[in-house]
């Protein structure tokens, strides 16, 4: 994925964003989107967000994002087959570096957001026994349009989104091959290992 492609997405996953707002709306899951999106865009506004910002990208993760993203259902979605071989506690471990690695990958996208940066919503039609849906949008970028899709799936709380689409590639499909891969080579220890160490040279500034 491109990372200017992923602006626009990051915008949804990682900007439930500002204690000044009120709570986002999550009944419709494209109120939802667009309205988070338009948050981001917001605080872009009033402050630019560095792309090594991460204590401030972490702290609007961790105060925002959990309410209306469902990390747990992507990862379970990513690991396949092997989620049920996996102990709970190895499963909560993929579960919080899996979410911590998309917060380091996609982190820098963030700080490219623009101030006036255009998003459409072309309309969205939902029948009232739909439990899992995809939001479309179209991101303009450099003048040339982006379709960018969001699949959220509805809980008693709410819509909750937990897999992205960017030119044609869902995220959860992405890792899914990685994760078995991974599995495959060293087990579900060795894919925890893994993103453990990935996570750490992100942390530390390599790529």
């Amino acid at each position: 994925m491109k990372t200017l492609l992923l602006v626009p997405l990051c915008a949804a996953l990682f900007s439930f964003s500002g204690a000044a707002y009120a709570q986002i709306d999550s009944s419709e899951p494209q109120v939802l989107i667009k309205t988070a999106t338009q948050q981001i865009l917001d605080e872009v506004r009033r402050r630019a967000i560095e792309p090594n910002d991460i204590p401030r990208i972490m702290d609007i993760v961790n105060r925002d994002i959990l309410p209306y993203t469902d990390f747990h259902r992507t990862t379970l979605l990513a690991m396949g087959r092997y989620w049920r071989t996996a102990t709970p506690a190895q499963q909560q471990q993929v579960v919080e570096q899996f979410e911590l690695l998309l917060i380091h990958t996609y982190s820098g996208a963030i700080g490219q957001l623009r101030a006036d940066q255009k998003i459409d919503y072309p309309p969205l039609h939902i029948a009232p026994a739909d439990t899992d849906v995809v939001v479309r949008t179209v991101a303009l970028m450099g003048g040339q349009p982006s379709e960018i899709d969001y699949r959220l799936y509805k809980t008693p709380q709410g819509w909750r989104l937990y897999d992205l689409n960017v030119l044609g590639v869902w995220l959860v499909q992405t890792y899914r091959q990685q994760f078995s891969d991974r599995i495959q080579q060293s087990g579900v220890d060795g894919l925890i290992q893994f993103l453990t160490e990935r996570n750490q040279q992100l942390a530390s500034g390599k790529q």
